[in-house]
């Protein structure tokens, strides 16, 4: 759930096929925050947003107890940055997958 620009989610401990595709990036890159349901991929699309609007830094805090997704849902927060980085420079859709975000991502 959403309040305000703070998601609140929980780990399901199993896969939910078409969650964190690239055709759920291309749908939550299009919309606001609260046009959709919350997502990982709304709460990225905000701070990728704001980056450009305000012209500063942004900050994404993530939290929760051991075995509660921090780590997955960092690398999700960066696929996605890295998907609309790509976006951003006109690489089409089928190519958001680069040597930048596979760097990002094994970090």
């Amino acid at each position: 759930t959403n309040i305000g620009s703070i998601l609140a989610s929980v780990n399901p401990y199993k896969p939910i096929p078409g969650l964190y595709s690239v055709d759920a990036i291309d749908l939550y890159r299009q919309h606001r925050l609260g046009d959709l349901p919350p997502h990982i991929f709304a709460t990225a699309n905000e701070c990728y947003c704001c980056l450009w609007k305000r012209h500063d830094s942004q900050c994404v805090l993530i939290s929760g107890e051991s075995g509660a997704g921090k780590t997955e849902s960092t690398k999700l927060l960066l696929k996605f940055l890295s998907a609309m980085s790509q976006t951003s420079l006109g690489a089409p859709a089928s190519e958001k997958s680069t040597r930048v975000e596979e760097a990002i991502l094994e970090s």
